[in-house]
Protein backbone atom coordinates (compact mmCIF):
# COMPACT_ATOMS: atom_id res chain seq x y z
CA UNK A 1 0.00 0.00 0.00
CA UNK A 2 2.61 2.02 1.24
CA UNK A 3 4.98 1.18 -1.63
CA UNK A 4 1.96 1.88 -3.90
CA UNK A 5 0.63 4.50 -2.33
CA UNK A 6 3.99 6.30 -2.78
CA UNK A 7 4.29 5.18 -6.23
CA UNK A 8 0.82 7.12 -7.14
CA UNK A 9 2.57 10.20 -5.29
CA UNK A 10 5.48 10.30 -6.90
CA UNK A 11 3.96 9.92 -10.54
CA UNK A 12 2.05 13.00 -9.16
CA UNK A 13 5.00 14.91 -8.38
CA UNK A 14 6.65 14.10 -12.09
CA UNK A 15 4.04 14.80 -13.58
CA UNK A 16 3.48 18.36 -11.84
CA UNK A 17 7.11 19.14 -12.78
CA UNK A 18 6.46 18.65 -16.50
CA UNK A 19 3.63 20.53 -16.74
CA UNK A 20 5.78 23.34 -14.88
CA UNK A 21 8.47 22.85 -17.72
CA UNK A 22 5.73 22.99 -20.74
CA UNK A 23 4.21 26.02 -18.73
CA UNK A 24 7.31 28.00 -18.90
CA UNK A 25 8.29 27.50 -22.82
CA UNK A 26 5.73 29.58 -23.95
CA UNK A 27 6.57 32.53 -21.79
CA UNK A 28 10.36 32.21 -22.56
CA UNK A 29 8.32 32.24 -26.84
CA UNK A 30 6.60 35.20 -25.58
CA UNK A 31 9.42 37.55 -24.58
CA UNK A 32 11.43 36.80 -27.54
CA UNK A 33 8.66 37.77 -29.78
CA UNK A 34 8.19 41.21 -27.84
CA UNK A 35 12.21 42.06 -28.09
CA UNK A 36 14.18 44.37 -30.78
CA UNK A 37 14.50 42.86 -34.29
CA UNK A 38 17.49 40.81 -35.11
CA UNK A 39 20.63 42.23 -36.37
CA UNK A 40 19.77 40.74 -39.90
CA UNK A 41 16.43 42.02 -39.35
CA UNK A 42 17.89 45.46 -39.16
CA UNK A 43 19.50 44.85 -41.80
CA UNK A 44 17.00 43.56 -44.55
CA UNK A 45 14.62 46.36 -43.22
CA UNK A 46 17.57 49.07 -44.34
CA UNK A 47 18.25 46.78 -47.79
CA UNK A 48 14.50 47.52 -48.88
CA UNK A 49 14.50 51.28 -47.85
CA UNK A 50 17.32 52.12 -49.95
CA UNK A 51 16.26 49.77 -53.02
CA UNK A 52 12.98 52.04 -52.62
CA UNK A 53 14.88 55.03 -52.47
CA UNK A 54 17.05 53.93 -55.68
CA UNK A 55 13.98 53.23 -57.45
CA UNK A 56 12.15 56.42 -56.48
CA UNK A 57 15.30 58.17 -57.93
CA UNK A 58 15.79 56.42 -60.84
CA UNK A 59 12.11 56.98 -62.02
CA UNK A 60 12.70 60.80 -61.03
CA UNK A 61 15.63 61.60 -63.01
CA UNK A 62 14.07 59.38 -66.02
CA UNK A 63 11.18 61.52 -66.24
CA UNK A 64 12.37 65.13 -64.92
CA UNK A 65 15.67 65.16 -67.14
CA UNK A 66 17.49 68.39 -68.05
CA UNK A 67 20.11 67.96 -70.67
CA UNK A 68 23.15 70.51 -70.99
CA UNK A 69 24.95 70.79 -74.77
CA UNK A 70 26.93 73.52 -75.88
CA UNK A 71 26.35 75.05 -79.36
CA UNK A 72 29.30 77.44 -79.05
CA UNK A 73 32.58 77.71 -76.95
CA UNK A 74 33.93 81.16 -76.39
CA UNK A 75 37.47 79.11 -77.38
CA UNK A 76 35.97 78.14 -80.90
CA UNK A 77 36.46 80.27 -83.99
CA UNK A 78 33.28 79.14 -85.89
CA UNK A 79 32.98 79.37 -89.66
CA UNK A 80 29.19 78.52 -88.98
CA UNK A 81 27.67 76.30 -86.86
CA UNK A 82 24.06 75.29 -87.53
CA UNK A 83 21.18 73.34 -85.57
CA UNK A 84 17.63 72.85 -87.72
CA UNK A 85 14.25 72.45 -86.09
CA UNK A 86 11.05 72.01 -86.62
CA UNK A 87 8.76 75.51 -87.09
CA UNK A 88 6.15 75.78 -84.03
CA UNK A 89 2.76 75.76 -85.50
CA UNK A 90 1.77 79.60 -84.33
CA UNK A 91 5.37 80.89 -86.52
CA UNK A 92 4.38 78.81 -89.58
CA UNK A 93 1.05 80.03 -90.05
CA UNK A 94 1.83 83.60 -89.49
CA UNK A 95 5.10 83.71 -91.14
CA UNK A 96 3.59 81.68 -94.68
CA UNK A 97 1.71 84.79 -95.42
CA UNK A 98 5.05 86.67 -96.18
CA UNK A 99 6.48 85.31 -99.66
CA UNK A 100 9.95 85.35 -99.90
CA UNK A 101 10.32 85.66 -96.14
CA UNK A 102 9.41 81.96 -95.33
CA UNK A 103 12.21 79.67 -94.06
CA UNK A 104 13.39 76.31 -95.70
CA UNK A 105 13.65 74.98 -92.20
CA UNK A 106 13.34 76.69 -88.91
CA UNK A 107 16.31 76.71 -86.27
CA UNK A 108 19.66 78.45 -85.09
CA UNK A 109 22.85 79.06 -86.56
CA UNK A 110 26.32 80.60 -85.23
CA UNK A 111 29.49 82.56 -86.80
CA UNK A 112 32.40 83.63 -85.80
CA UNK A 113 33.15 85.07 -89.34
CA UNK A 114 30.14 87.45 -90.55
CA UNK A 115 31.53 90.61 -88.55
CA UNK A 116 35.63 91.78 -87.98
CA UNK A 117 36.95 92.29 -84.39
CA UNK A 118 37.54 95.64 -85.34
CA UNK A 119 34.30 96.61 -86.54
CA UNK A 120 32.63 94.95 -83.27
CA UNK A 121 35.55 97.04 -81.52
CA UNK A 122 33.95 100.20 -83.05
CA UNK A 123 30.69 99.09 -81.98
CA UNK A 124 31.65 98.74 -78.52
CA UNK A 125 33.09 102.09 -78.22
CA UNK A 126 29.84 103.36 -79.20
CA UNK A 127 28.40 101.45 -77.22
CA UNK A 128 30.29 102.33 -73.96
CA UNK A 129 29.80 105.97 -75.49
CA UNK A 130 26.20 105.82 -75.16
CA UNK A 131 26.43 104.19 -71.85
CA UNK A 132 28.58 107.24 -70.25
CA UNK A 133 25.49 109.01 -70.26
CA UNK A 134 23.10 106.87 -68.52
CA UNK A 135 22.75 103.27 -67.17
CA UNK A 136 20.01 101.43 -65.22
CA UNK A 137 20.32 101.45 -61.64
CA UNK A 138 19.53 97.56 -61.73
CA UNK A 139 22.32 96.08 -64.33
CA UNK A 140 20.10 95.95 -67.04
CA UNK A 141 20.82 98.80 -69.73
CA UNK A 142 19.55 99.33 -73.00
CA UNK A 143 20.64 102.36 -75.49
CA UNK A 144 18.42 102.16 -78.71
CA UNK A 145 19.60 104.38 -81.57
CA UNK A 146 16.50 104.41 -83.56
CA UNK A 147 14.07 104.77 -80.74
CA UNK A 148 16.77 107.20 -78.79
CA UNK A 149 15.95 105.03 -75.46
CA UNK A 150 18.82 105.34 -73.24
CA UNK A 151 18.57 103.77 -69.65
CA UNK A 152 18.83 105.83 -66.72
CA UNK A 153 18.30 104.88 -63.24
CA UNK A 154 14.91 103.25 -62.94
CA UNK A 155 13.82 105.68 -66.43
CA UNK A 156 14.36 106.26 -69.96
CA UNK A 157 15.50 109.03 -70.97
CA UNK A 158 15.93 110.13 -74.91
CA UNK A 159 19.53 110.30 -75.44
CA UNK A 160 19.32 112.61 -78.35
CA UNK A 161 18.12 115.21 -76.15
CA UNK A 162 21.15 114.74 -74.47
CA UNK A 163 23.85 117.65 -75.68
CA UNK A 164 26.80 115.66 -75.09
CA UNK A 165 25.53 112.78 -77.30
CA UNK A 166 26.37 114.65 -79.99
CA UNK A 167 29.76 114.73 -79.17
CA UNK A 168 29.78 111.41 -78.54
CA UNK A 169 28.59 109.23 -81.74
CA UNK A 170 30.57 109.61 -85.30
CA UNK A 171 29.96 109.33 -88.96
CA UNK A 172 32.34 106.45 -88.18
CA UNK A 173 30.01 104.88 -86.11
CA UNK A 174 26.70 104.94 -87.81
CA UNK A 175 28.67 104.01 -90.84
CA UNK A 176 29.77 100.67 -89.25
CA UNK A 177 26.67 100.12 -87.81
CA UNK A 178 24.86 100.50 -90.69
CA UNK A 179 27.35 98.11 -92.88
CA UNK A 180 27.34 95.08 -90.05
CA UNK A 181 23.36 95.38 -90.34
CA UNK A 182 23.39 94.71 -93.51
CA UNK A 183 26.03 91.65 -93.12
CA UNK A 184 24.03 90.20 -90.67
CA UNK A 185 20.82 90.69 -92.51
CA UNK A 186 22.60 88.95 -95.61
CA UNK A 187 23.66 86.38 -93.04
CA UNK A 188 20.09 85.34 -91.99
CA UNK A 189 18.73 85.49 -95.64
CA UNK A 190 21.74 82.80 -96.74
CA UNK A 191 20.99 80.64 -93.54
CA UNK A 192 16.91 80.04 -94.32
CA UNK A 193 17.07 80.86 -97.77
CA UNK A 194 15.11 84.01 -98.01
CA UNK A 195 14.87 87.24 -100.05
CA UNK A 196 17.37 89.46 -98.00
CA UNK A 197 14.55 92.14 -99.76
CA UNK A 198 11.49 90.64 -97.67
CA UNK A 199 13.62 90.98 -94.34
CA UNK A 200 13.23 94.40 -92.64
CA UNK A 201 14.92 95.67 -89.67
CA UNK A 202 12.34 96.38 -86.32
CA UNK A 203 12.01 97.54 -83.01
CA UNK A 204 13.47 96.60 -81.06
CA UNK A 205 17.36 96.16 -82.42
CA UNK A 206 19.19 97.56 -79.28
CA UNK A 207 22.52 97.83 -77.64
CA UNK A 208 22.97 96.06 -73.99
CA UNK A 209 25.02 96.17 -70.95
CA UNK A 210 24.39 94.00 -68.35
CA UNK A 211 26.25 93.34 -65.03
CA UNK A 212 25.37 91.24 -61.61
CA UNK A 213 23.47 94.71 -59.64
CA UNK A 214 20.25 93.51 -58.10
CA UNK A 215 17.11 94.22 -60.14
CA UNK A 216 15.37 97.25 -59.58
CA UNK A 217 12.64 96.74 -61.91
CA UNK A 218 11.28 94.74 -63.60
CA UNK A 219 13.16 95.81 -67.10
CA UNK A 220 16.33 94.82 -65.38
CA UNK A 221 15.21 90.85 -64.95
CA UNK A 222 16.42 89.83 -68.44
CA UNK A 223 16.86 86.03 -67.06
CA UNK A 224 13.46 84.74 -67.70
CA UNK A 225 12.65 82.32 -69.96
CA UNK A 226 10.84 83.55 -73.35
CA UNK A 227 9.98 83.47 -76.71
CA UNK A 228 10.64 86.86 -79.15
CA UNK A 229 7.50 86.32 -81.02
CA UNK A 230 5.22 86.31 -77.92
CA UNK A 231 7.15 88.91 -76.56
CA UNK A 232 7.75 91.43 -79.79
CA UNK A 233 4.95 90.62 -82.16
CA UNK A 234 7.11 92.39 -84.59
CA UNK A 235 9.61 89.91 -84.61
CA UNK A 236 10.30 86.92 -86.61
CA UNK A 237 14.26 86.54 -86.95
CA UNK A 238 16.35 87.26 -84.26
CA UNK A 239 20.37 87.97 -84.47
CA UNK A 240 22.68 89.11 -81.83
CA UNK A 241 26.47 90.27 -81.86
CA UNK A 242 28.32 90.34 -79.26
CA UNK A 243 30.62 92.63 -78.05
CA UNK A 244 32.91 90.90 -75.19
CA UNK A 245 33.92 88.02 -74.05
CA UNK A 246 33.03 85.49 -71.64
CA UNK A 247 35.06 84.80 -69.10
CA UNK A 248 37.36 87.43 -70.16
CA UNK A 249 35.04 90.36 -70.10
CA UNK A 250 32.45 89.25 -67.54
CA UNK A 251 31.42 85.61 -66.15
CA UNK A 252 27.51 84.24 -65.90
CA UNK A 253 25.95 85.62 -68.93
CA UNK A 254 25.74 82.68 -71.09
CA UNK A 255 22.75 82.65 -74.12
CA UNK A 256 20.63 79.36 -73.30
CA UNK A 257 17.98 77.83 -76.09
CA UNK A 258 15.63 75.70 -74.20
CA UNK A 259 14.57 72.33 -76.23
CA UNK A 260 11.61 70.68 -74.49
CA UNK A 261 11.58 66.85 -75.43
CA UNK A 262 8.76 65.81 -74.33
CA UNK A 263 6.63 66.68 -71.33
CA UNK A 264 9.42 66.75 -68.79
CA UNK A 265 12.62 65.95 -70.76
CA UNK A 266 15.02 69.15 -71.66
CA UNK A 267 18.03 70.28 -73.17
CA UNK A 268 19.86 73.74 -72.56
CA UNK A 269 21.67 74.77 -75.01
CA UNK A 270 24.45 77.15 -74.34
CA UNK A 271 26.61 80.03 -76.51
CA UNK A 272 29.23 81.27 -75.03
CA UNK A 273 29.61 85.31 -75.95
CA UNK A 274 33.02 86.35 -77.94
CA UNK A 275 33.11 89.03 -79.39
CA UNK A 276 32.61 89.48 -82.97
CA UNK A 277 30.03 86.29 -82.49
CA UNK A 278 26.70 86.50 -84.24
CA UNK A 279 24.04 83.99 -83.68
CA UNK A 280 20.68 83.78 -84.98
CA UNK A 281 17.25 82.39 -84.94
CA UNK A 282 13.74 81.95 -85.75
CA UNK A 283 11.73 83.82 -83.44
CA UNK A 284 9.11 81.28 -82.61
CA UNK A 285 9.04 79.16 -79.72
CA UNK A 286 10.95 76.48 -81.66
CA UNK A 287 13.76 78.65 -79.76
CA UNK A 288 12.68 79.59 -76.38
CA UNK A 289 15.58 81.29 -74.71
CA UNK A 290 17.06 83.14 -71.50
CA UNK A 291 20.76 84.98 -70.79
CA UNK A 292 22.11 83.81 -67.65
CA UNK A 293 22.51 86.31 -65.06
CA UNK A 294 25.86 88.20 -64.95
CA UNK A 295 27.91 87.17 -62.08
CA UNK A 296 30.68 89.56 -62.46
CA UNK A 297 32.27 91.98 -65.13
CA UNK A 298 29.57 93.63 -67.98
CA UNK A 299 28.64 91.75 -70.94
CA UNK A 300 27.87 93.93 -74.00
CA UNK A 301 25.94 92.83 -77.26
CA UNK A 302 23.66 94.18 -79.77
CA UNK A 303 20.16 92.94 -80.94
CA UNK A 304 19.35 92.98 -84.16
CA UNK A 305 15.81 92.03 -85.01
CA UNK A 306 14.31 91.52 -88.52
CA UNK A 307 10.73 91.35 -89.72
CA UNK A 308 8.70 90.18 -92.84
CA UNK A 309 5.84 92.49 -92.38
CA UNK A 310 6.68 95.72 -93.93
CA UNK A 311 4.00 97.26 -91.54
CA UNK A 312 6.55 96.89 -88.76
CA UNK A 313 9.64 98.33 -90.97
CA UNK A 314 11.88 100.76 -89.36
CA UNK A 315 15.03 102.66 -91.39
CA UNK A 316 18.36 103.00 -89.69
CA UNK A 317 19.30 105.51 -87.06
CA UNK A 318 20.43 108.93 -88.62
CA UNK A 319 23.17 110.12 -86.14
CA UNK A 320 24.40 112.78 -88.87
CA UNK A 321 23.18 114.36 -91.73
CA UNK A 322 25.27 114.34 -95.45
CA UNK A 323 28.27 116.14 -95.92
CA UNK A 324 26.28 118.74 -98.23
CA UNK A 325 23.11 118.85 -96.12
CA UNK A 326 25.13 119.70 -93.13
CA UNK A 327 26.49 122.49 -94.80
CA UNK A 328 22.98 123.36 -95.90
CA UNK A 329 21.50 123.47 -92.21
CA UNK A 330 24.58 124.22 -90.36
CA UNK A 331 25.56 127.39 -92.46
CA UNK A 332 28.61 125.83 -93.98
CA UNK A 333 30.09 124.40 -90.89
CA UNK A 334 31.50 120.21 -91.51
CA UNK A 335 30.38 119.82 -87.31
CA UNK A 336 28.03 116.91 -87.42
CA UNK A 337 24.40 117.15 -86.18
CA UNK A 338 22.51 114.47 -84.75
CA UNK A 339 18.25 113.81 -85.86
CA UNK A 340 16.03 112.59 -83.25
CA UNK A 341 14.25 109.87 -84.71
Amino acid sequence: MSDGGGSVRQRKKSSGDGSGNRARKPKSTSSSGSSAPSTAQQHQMWARIVLMVGIAAIVYFTTFRTREKKFATQREVLELRTQPLDCSRPYLDEISKFAGCIPNQCGRFVSDKIVSPAEAGILLDLARAGFELGQSSGGASILDLHSGALSKGTQFVNVYRLPEAKKLFTNQHINVYRHVKAKIQQAVADQFRLSVDALHLTHPTFFSRLTNATAKTIHDEYWHEHVDKETYNSFHYTTLLYLTDYGKDFTGGRFVFIDNEGKHNRTHVYIEPKRARVSGFTSGAENMHHVEQVTGGVRYAITISFTCDREYAMADPKFALDDDEEEEQAGGTNEGRMNEP
